[in-house]
């Protein structure tokens, strides 16, 4: 995936106004529309610039955007961050004159498809006499793996924008308590109601989605409802089995390793993965690791630990 500086493709400075950018936006689009347009490769530039003004008009789509830093290049091969966009709230709707079903993958990897970050759900409301209910928002949060396993409430901070006394949008710190549901799930939502936007006149607020994503972690990984524990053993743990002790989320437990387990095999703990509904498995993963061998005395007892097997590991390479 190509990184897209969107400044430069309005000719624009990174602290422009919103005003700059609406400017610069009407004057590319006019010249690209391709109605009108005789440049060489209008329709691209034309869908390049409306991506562009997409998220820079946005005062939470910029911000976020800002937040990856200057240091990338426009074309340079990007991968975003892990939990780059975590706290920022974002709104729904509102296009361009862009085709949505034209963004490139770089927006789309940043915001999702369409643009209003991942639209989970109603976005707006019907106007009469001055009355509209809310926009909802969204926003992805970032928990630890012991949290799906526990549940409970935790504060959150989120970054949204509000009109500024001058009448401009700027970003302000929201905080929220909020009540995590043992067994959630890496992409699931929880929808935190008249949380979004307020509503006009007698409009109800729109709804608050948050999306889960999960804190690395030095122990785990996660694969839905699947959870995969690395356990280290040692040559002669794996040769002649052992019982050992290998930490869970939920708490260690006692396995018995096999005698003759090869490494990277796996050992299934039914259950011990997210406790959903269906609760998912948890593996361990067995990783082998032979010691160092630093001092006279442990080189020798390489020594007759090689003589004591007729063992070739690259028998089956051929040659």
């Amino acid at each position: 995936m190509e990184y897209k500086d969107y400044y430069q493709i309005l000719g624009l400075e990174r602290d422009a106004d919103q005003a700059e950018i609406k400017r610069a936006y009407r004057k590319l689009a006019r010249k690209y529309h391709p109605d009108v347009s005789k440049e060489h490769e209008a329709e691209d530039r034309f869908k390049e610039v409306g991506e562009a003004y997409e998220v820079l008009k946005d005062p939470e789509k910029r911000a976020a955007y800002d937040q990856l830093g200057a240091g990338y290049q426009s074309g340079q091969e990007f991968r975003p961050p892990p939990n780059w966009d975590q706290g920022f709230e974002f709104h729904g709707g509102g296009y361009t004159e862009a085709d949505p079903e034209a963004f490139s993958d770089f927006f789309e990897n940043l915001f999702g498809r369409g643009g209003g970050f991942r639209h989970y759900g109603h976005t707006g409301g019907a106007r009469h006499r001055f009355h509209a209910e809310g926009e909802n928002t969204y926003a992805r949060i970032a928990i630890d793996l012991e949290d799906s396993y526990r549940g409970g409430k935790r504060q959150i901070t989120l970054k949204h924008s509000v009109l500024g006394a001058d009448g401009r949008p700027e970003i302000k710190e929201r905080k929220l308590n909020v009540k995590i549901p043992r067994g959630v799930t890496e992409g699931q939502q929880i929808r935190l109601a008249g949380q979004g936007e307020p509503g006009l006149g007698d409009g109800k607020p729109g709804d608050l989605y948050l999306e889960i994503s999960f804190n690395p972690h030095r122990l785990y990984s996660v694969e839905g409802k699947t959870v995969y524990l690395k356990l280290p053993l040692a040559p002669w743990e794996a040769a002649l089995g052992a019982k050992v002790q290998a930490p869970t989320p939920d708490g260690p437990v006692n396995l018995t390793i096999p005698p003759n387990s090869r490494d990277g095999s796996k050992l299934r703990l039914k259950g011990r993965g997210i406790p959903a509904k269906e609760p998912g498995d948890l593996y361990v993963v067995l990783d082998v690791v032979a010691p160092p061998a630093d001092s006279e005395p442990q080189k020798e007892a390489y020594r007759q630990f090689s003589e004591a097997f007729e063992f070739d590991p690259r028998s089956g390479l051929g040659g």
